[in-house]
């Protein structure tokens, strides 16, 4: 062996680590944290995928499914850091949980898919601003102990990083207004008495106990690796204690849930009992894309075989039982009610109040509404009157879907809308409404309408329910958005304003899901997508029952920020601060 090679293999020749290799190792080890980093946050990504089908089991993944991501933020060690882990979960829930849209876009645009989901790509902090909002919130919060997210003094020490960044979380969804009302509460929707905590704090109550129980499962496994490296480096064994404080947690949140749900559905089994009840057929079509009907047959034809097979199926459904009125789903009727636009329109408008006189049976159904040359899309109740004649009224949607039913004012002009002719001319109505219905009977029931997107403002719902209204009544058009788990989870949204009100609910939509729903959101009886059907539901009047989201309004949201801003605000301007250091990888131990 020549000399040159003896003290090569000797390591007297090689390069010091800080020259030649030493920035190759640098290099890769910064790719593997990025590396890691991306694919912790895709796991947690498609754990909340899963979670939002919003059926048993993946409920269980709510539980769970942040631990990932949070693990990322716990080393993080600057605001840089903490914002980049913050946009990348914003940007993979948007494209691995909300991806469906897309397919919505390309349907009602034209637009090629790989279009829409660079659009959604690049939409997505304002379409999931909470996970940089609790990101930045809990990076800061962090800053105070200085010490490794993976170490034992963290994790014991864990509770007001999480408590701030839960509160930033909620306070964020509650106060920014979010395309789609999504939130990580409604996965717990499958559980029948976990679920009816949404009348004490909404949605967003919720989806706190979610986040804080996920915080609690990271500080747990936290726990089992510090022991494990104690164990193997025999340096000592943390106290059994650091763990009970999280694992109390879950355990009390799970059980706290559980038994006020089994308690507010007792409750309401006891009243349904002995409450006056309501009848009401649900007329499920399966007729969708009515532009394409009109260039295919002629306006008059597609009009015609839209209310002929609605007139059909609801003469099936009177023949079947008694019933007290008849609804039909969103824009049913094509065109203006009332303000008819030719003699056509004219005699449809005479044909439907025929139609309402002739069975003595009220009906709400979609159409549109005029005034002043502007337009609305209404739900329009019929009732008989006197003398043969119909009374009618109309509630015009308040929430309209951006772009495609209302332009904002800086985007309305001529050459905006000869690029982009798909558009909406709508103008939103002025609010919530109650209208009434006097039944064939005598009596006179107070509904409360919603139009498809109304469905996720609670507040039309309490504002509703304050005026004296006793039921839901819900019309909508879920074509357009009838790809993957879209449909069910628009139905689980409604489903959630009757247990926040504690008022049933009668939703109908074109082409499914149509659903009876109960105050504790029971589906009684659901039509499936593409199924021409007629549900028939009776349902509990309720003209009484609050609930503390009745009497607060969104009081959860805007005080859980207010709280956490507040003890961020303590922790940054009122204690000890000091940078993040790293902790080595066989550290960790509580000494």
């Amino acid at each position: 062996m020549s000399a040159a090679n003896a003290r090569y293999r000797t390591g007297l020749d090689r390069p010091p680590p800080s020259e030649g290799r030493g920035l190759s190792v640098a290099v890769r080890h910064r790719v593997r944290e990025y590396a890691v980093a991306v694919g912790a946050v895709l796991a947690a990504a498609a754990a909340l995928a899963l979670d939002e089908r919003l059926e048993w089991p993946w409920m269980l993944l709510g539980w769970i499914a942040l631990t990932p991501w949070l693990a990322v933020l716990d080393r993080t060690r600057s605001v840089r850091q903490a914002l980049c882990s913050g946009m990348l979960m914003s940007l993979a829930f948007v494209l691995v949980t909300l991806n469906w849209f897309a397919s919505s876009i390309q349907a009602y645009t034209g637009a090629p898919r790989c279009v829409a989901l660079l659009v959604m790509g690049l939409m997505a902090p304002i379409l999931e601003p909470q996970f940089i909002t609790c990101a930045l919130a809990r990076h800061l919060a962090r800053r105070a102990t200085g010490t490794d997210g993976f170490s034992a003094e963290i994790r014991t020490a864990f509770w007001r990083p999480a408590i701030v960044g839960a509160c930033v979380y909620v306070g964020t969804e509650s106060l920014w207004p979010k395309l789609f009302g999504d939130s990580l509460g409604y996965g717990l929707y499958p559980s029948t008495w976990m679920r009816q905590a949404a009348d004490l704090g909404g949605v967003y109550g919720l989806t706190f106990a979610l986040i804080i129980a996920n915080e609690c499962m990271l500080a747990i496994v936290c726990f089992l690796l510090a022991s494990f490296v104690a164990r193997s480096t025999n340096s000592g064994r943390p106290p059994a204690r650091a763990a009970v404080a999280p694992g109390a947690c879950v355990g009390a949140s799970v059980l706290a849930l559980l038994v006020y749900g089994a308690v507010r559905c007792a409750q309401y089994d006891a009243k349904a009992h002995s409450a006056e009840t309501v009848s009401a057929a649900l007329i499920q079509a399966n007729i969708s894309q009515y532009d394409r009907m009109a260039a295919e047959l002629g306006t008059f034809e597609a009009v015609r075989r839209i209310l002929d097979t609605h007139f059909t199926l609801s003469n099936q459904a009177l023949a079947r039982a008694p019933l007290d009125f008849l609804v039909w789903p969103e824009t049913v009727y094509p065109t203006t009610f009332g303000s008819p636009k030719s003699e056509a329109g004219a005699a449809f408008d005479r044909e439907i109040a025929g139609f309402v006189s002739s069975t003595g049976v009220p009906l709400v159904f979609g159409a549109y509404d005029a005034e002043a040359g502007d337009e609305f899309n209404a739900a329009i109740s019929l009732q008989p009157g006197q003398d043969d004649g119909v009374t009618f009224d109309a509630y015009r949607k308040a929430s309209l879907f951006p772009l495609t039913e209302r332009v904002p004012a800086l985007l309305e002009s001529a050459r905006i809308r000869s690029w982009l002719p798909w558009l909406g001319t709508w103008r939103p109505g002025k609010g919530a409404a109650v209208l009434p219905l006097t039944l064939h009977d005598g009596r006179t029931i107070r509904i409360a309408p919603l139009i498809c997107y109304d469905a996720l403002k609670p507040a039309l719902v309490r504002a509703a329910v304050r005026r004296g209204a006793q039921i839901i009544v819900t019309l909508s058009n879920d074509f357009w958005f009838r790809y993957g788990p879209a449909p069910h989870a628009h139905l689980v949204l409604a489903a959630f304003r009757s247990i926040e009100s504690r008022r049933a609910q009668l939703r109908v939509t074109n082409t499914g899901i149509s659903g009876v729903i109960t105050a504790t959101g029971e589906l009684l009886s659901t039509a499936g997508l593409h199924q021409r059907a007629i549900l028939v539901g009776t349902v509990p009047l309720e003209g009484h029952a609050s609930t503390l989201v009745l009497a607060w309004g969104e009081w959860f949201g805007p005080s859980a920020f207010t709280v956490g801003v507040a003890l961020l605000a303590a922790q940054l301007f009122g204690g000890r601060k000091e940078p993040l250091r790293p902790v080595a990888a066989d550290a960790g131990v509580a000494s």
